[in-house]
């Protein structure tokens, strides 16, 4: 976990969306695939011309590790990522050996921008970017999940840090047109 400042209080902290390790999901899938159909087809009739005993076990054991390789390295890359909203910062963290943060102070947020694709609307992710006062650039925050929800905590984190106040909720009674009755 992150460290805060004293007085610093936590709003959110989140990874990227799980999407993102589904989305690298075919590559091993289609290298297993690939072992099974030459172990099956092509090796099958020539197992016995081949130098090297035990070939088509070790081929197998070979793609399977692969696989599992590619799942951790994965695995710890998207954990290795995290987006940090305080009552004072954004903080966003990467890498897995060197790490990098970008922090970007609240009081410096001028606008916060979300972008979904139609799969993103469905499951619950998509992009955000936050332009700060004196950045070269927007920030991109991709396959955040939830983007309208961190957008909108940027929000009231950022007012309530510039000391604006914030709208007003509205009554549940309705004002009459004319209260005066004229």
């Amino acid at each position: 976990m992150s460290k805060l400042l004293p007085g610093e209080n936590l709003v959110l902290k989140d990874h990227p969306h799980w999407i993102t390790v589904v989305k690298t999901v075919p590559i091993p899938i289609v290298l297993v695939i690939l072992v099974l159909w030459a172990d099956f087809t092509v090796l099958l009739d020539n197992y016995g011309l081949l130098p090297i005993p035990n070939f088509r076990t070790f081929l197998a054991l070979a793609a399977i590790a692969f696989a599992l390789l590619w799942f951790i390295v994965v695995w710890i890359r998207w954990q290795s990522i995290s987006y940090t909203l305080t009552d004072q910062r954004i903080k966003i963290e990467s890498g897995v050996f060197g790490r990098q943060e970008k922090i970007i102070p609240i009081d410096r947020v001028q606008d916060c921008t979300t972008n979904q694709s139609l799969v993103g609307r469905l499951l619950g992710y998509g992009r955000v970017e936050v332009d700060a006062a004196g950045a070269q650039g927007a920030e991109v925050l991709d396959h955040l999940p939830q983007p309208g929800d961190f957008r909108d905590q940027v929000f009231v984190q950022s007012e309530k840090r510039r000391g604006g106040a914030l709208p007003a909720v509205p009554s549940a009674t309705p004002v009459p047109a004319n209260p005066s009755g004229v």
